[in-house]
């Protein structure tokens, strides 16, 4: 067996043992006192017209993103595993890490405008539907953004695997994963620093009752918040958030403006729980559990990477460098599964962290049904769906865990 061949085992069984390790034990497996209830009838909380219209609008918009990713994969495969790729690249001019940045930038570019008709057919169904507010040159702007950041992140990350590979042919896979390890903490440490600000303005929540009630759930929940603050999302979407980011000093709560705006029609118990929800992540630090499953992951990545793109030259050669974007696409769809996997299970737990820190279950009913309203979310998505792209519970087994909890909280009161 060659050297690197035996390095880049090692390094992909380390990287498979840290992930397994880590997820048995920062990943709560079972979140919910009692278990999971089924889903809550969808007849109790919705009727008729606004089931039909959520499911209508995510049938359609399902498909257009299905089609999506598999023109992309195909897109992907066309010039990473056939020899259109590898020509393309051996026509570059320039130095061999010109030649890789100038592939990746090439290749993403196809692929991008491959799919853009299905992005231009998504964002016209949510004009249509209401939940976007966003003008067509705003848009465009946000998807040169989008593409800018993504290949730059990309192409730093294959100049590091190509010329590592060149430099250390037979211990690059060890090298490389550690150091995209580490970028991947590190890119996560500072993406709500450098990235967010580039499609979003954020201002501190200002003072006054809701501050000071967000502020109290804080200290209900031992997180400690210097700042939380609210996104100007109305200009993009109507559709209601709120997230977390970032870790260590990093780290923030932010809202959309829409959430908190008293125009919205969104009752201020709902702001809580959705608040309090963040807050859960961020007492649990859900963002550094998420980066370090991704550390590992990379880590398994390279030394896969290395087993899988062999032959003459293997990675050190730029022109494998569509193959290398390829394998990355395959793999991103492949592990899907597992990420979403994890995500539903750290958002249970938020969930379940939430209705305990307000006492409110019917204020996280009201929530979930608000959200799924304005989102025209689909209450009843094919299971095979779910399980591989739904990265939250649905709507319906978030509301019969709050109806779960909230009864045995009556219970554990009298």
């Amino acid at each position: 067996m060659r050297e690197d061949r035996r390095t880049a085992l090692a390094v992909t069984a380390v990287g498979l043992a840290a992930f397994v390790v880590l997820a048995v034990v920062l990943v709560p497996w079972h979140p919910v006192p009692g278990g999971v209830p089924a889903p809550a009838p969808a007849g109790e909380f919705f009727t008729r017209s606004e089931l039909q219209r959520g499911e209508d609008y995510a049938t359609g918009a399902r498909w257009l993103s299905w089609s999506s990713l598999a023109v992309s994969l195909v897109v992907a495969a066309l010039l990473g595993f056939t020899r259109a790729g590898a020509r393309l690249v051996s026509r570059l001019p320039g130095r061999w890490w010109a030649q890789v940045v100038v592939a990746v930038l090439l290749v993403g570019l196809a692929g991008r405008l491959a799919t853009l008709p299905f992005s231009v057919l998504l964002r016209r169904r949510a004009l249509e539907a209401g939940l976007s507010t966003q003008p067509w040159p705003a848009y465009a702007v946000d998807l040169l953004k989008g593409f800018a950041v993504d290949a730059g992140v990309t192409a730093l990350a294959v100049v590091l695997l190509v010329g590592l590979a060149r430099r250390l042919p037979r211990l690059w896979p060890a090298v490389a994963g550690a150091l995209l390890a580490a970028l991947v903490l590190v890119g996560s440490f500072l993406y709500p620093l450098l990235f967010e600000p580039l499609f979003n303005d954020f201002t501190p929540l200002p003072d006054g009752e809701l501050r000071s009630q967000v502020l109290a759930l804080a200290d209900t929940e031992g997180v400690q918040v210097d700042d939380v603050l609210v996104a100007d999302a109305s200009r993009r979407t109507t559709t209601l958030n709120a997230y977390v980011s970032g870790f260590g000093s990093s780290r923030r709560v932010v809202v959309y403006d829409n959430l908190v705006a008293t125009t919205s029609g969104v009752q201020q118990r709902e702001v809580l729980a959705v608040v309090a929800h963040e807050l859960a992540h961020a007492r649990h630090d859900d963002v550094l559990t998420g980066s370090l499953l991704g550390a590992a992951g990379a880590l398994a990545g390279v030394g896969l990477l290395a087993l899988l793109a062999g032959g003459r030259g293997g990675v050190a050669d730029p022109r494998r460098v569509p193959r290398v974007l390829a394998l990355l696409a395959v793999a991103m769809l492949l592990v899907s599964p597992v990420e979403n996997g994890i995500s539903r299970q750290l958002e249970t737990r938020a969930d379940v962290d939430a209705l305990r820190a307000t006492g409110d279950p019917e204020g996280l009913v009201a929530l979930q049904q608000d959200l799924a309203r304005r989102s025209l979310a689909d209450l009843t998505p094919p299971a095979w769906s779910q399980w591989w792209f739904g990265s939250h519970p649905t709507t319906l087994v978030r509301i019969a865990i709050a109806r779960q909890l909230g009864e045995q909280l009556d219970r554990s009161s009298r």
